[in-house]
């Protein structure tokens, strides 16, 4: 089995929990999990053992409870009434929005707060841990000593204080994975890295590649192979969702626009004028955000053409089917020893690929690439 815990049991969390169960159960098709049946671990060997929020509303109610109130036409599984959601790490990842929130760290300390996480894990004995709290501001730590020096300050954001926890649990208990969906700087931080690597464990990210910027990825890298050269690209998007809401402050919206903008240039190979960002949020939409494109290009014989791409994208089930996958590719990747993080699986999965400095690639060819790090040594796959 594949033992999972969630971090941040929000809208994208609970369509994966609810999604996930039903799709053992047999009552949906896996649509929306790119890599499907092409791996050697089966859909019934995912299972969730532990959820972690810090919400009020939400601490001490199970996965079914929170479900309940936001599906209202799906059947619910009655396994998910046996999770509980337990008290996580705040750190001010909530501050500014309308959340009654606290995190264990406010009553005894964040390094207490991580002590105790990691005892509440070694009897969970999770293989995966899936970080899906709201978009928080987070500024990358460039060595171990960074990370560790800022810990014992408190000088860190929520999502790095749970990747410190699992490298703590990953070298005192068992190896795991921390797929980082978010995106704070943790694959693209090499602190955070090399202790992942010295921890034997492993870190997917940064920041699901859902919706318009894989799409954005893969037509740039079709004007690239025709040699039609950009001259602007307008792209944004605006949603209901509590990450939109978020987002709407400018230090958390500056991370998004850092993973949304950083692919055109990797792709094109020149700097192109761009606004690629989130741009608003407006309540009635919810989770079904609008996305609109604007990609100006010049082709032969001095003439100007203009491509324009407008949609509606449910937001959240897009990115927990990519958490099916990684989930999946995470346990993988401990079974391989491939310690520290994966350039394969990132370029593919997420908009801001790890390491730093790595470059963004069109999905298309990151797919093909992942294929060929999926097949190497392992006859089971594909």
């Amino acid at each position: 089995m594949v033992r999972i815990v969630i971090l941040g049991q929000g809208l994208v969390a609970t369509h994966f929990a609810v999604g996930l169960e039903r799709l053992k159960e047999g009552l949906i098709k896996d649509y929306g999990i790119p890599l499907r049946d092409k791996l050697p671990i089966s859909y019934d060997e995912l299972e969730i053992v532990g959820s972690y929020d810090v919400d009020e509303d939400k601490i001490g109610k199970s996965i079914y409870d929170i479900a309940r109130r936001i599906f209202k036409d799906i059947e619910i599984p009655d396994s998910l009434k046996e999770i509980r959601i337990e008290r996580g790490i705040h750190l001010g990842s909530l501050k500014g929005l309308p959340f009654k929130a606290r995190g264990r760290e406010e009553d005894i300390g964040l390094i207490e707060a991580i002590n105790q996480l990691v005892d509440e894990w070694r009897s969970l004995k999770p293989d995966i841990f899936i970080n899906v709290i709201t978009t928080e501001p987070a500024e990358p730590m460039d060595s171990i000593d960074e990370i560790e020096e800022r810990i014992r300050e408190g000088r860190v954001s929520a999502s790095q204080a749970y990747a410190y926890a699992v490298a703590i649990y990953s070298r005192n208990v068992k190896p795991a994975a921390f797929i980082n969906a978010i995106p704070s700087p943790i694959a693209n931080d090499p602190g955070f890295v090399e202790l992942f690597r010295r921890s034997r464990a492993v870190v997917f990210g940064d920041d699901g590649a859902t919706g318009a910027t894989p799409l954005t990825a893969d037509l740039l890298e079709h004007m690239a192979e025709r040699n039609r050269r950009i001259i602007d690209i307008a792209q944004f998007n605006i949603g209901g969702n509590t990450d939109f809401l978020a987002l709407d402050l400018p230090e958390r919206n500056i991370m998004k626009k850092k993973t949304k903008s950083s692919i055109v240039e990797d792709i094109l190979g020149y700097h192109a004028p761009n606004y690629i960002r989130p741009t608003g949020y407006l309540e009635p939409l919810g989770d079904r955000k609008f996305v609109a494109m604007l990609i100006e290009y010049m082709s032969f014989n001095g003439f100007k053409d203009e491509l324009y791409v407008v949609a509606r994208i449910n937001d959240s089930p897009a990115l927990a089917g990519l958490l099916v996958d990684l989930t999946r590719l995470g346990k993988i990747a401990l079974e391989r020893g491939e310690y520290g993080t994966v350039y394969e699986v990132n370029a593919f999965y997420m908009k801001n690929p790890g390491p730093k400095n790595a470059k963004a690639v069109s999905k298309i060819l990151a797919y093909h690439r992942l294929l060929e790090w999926l097949g190497a040594g392992d006859e089971r796959i594909l």
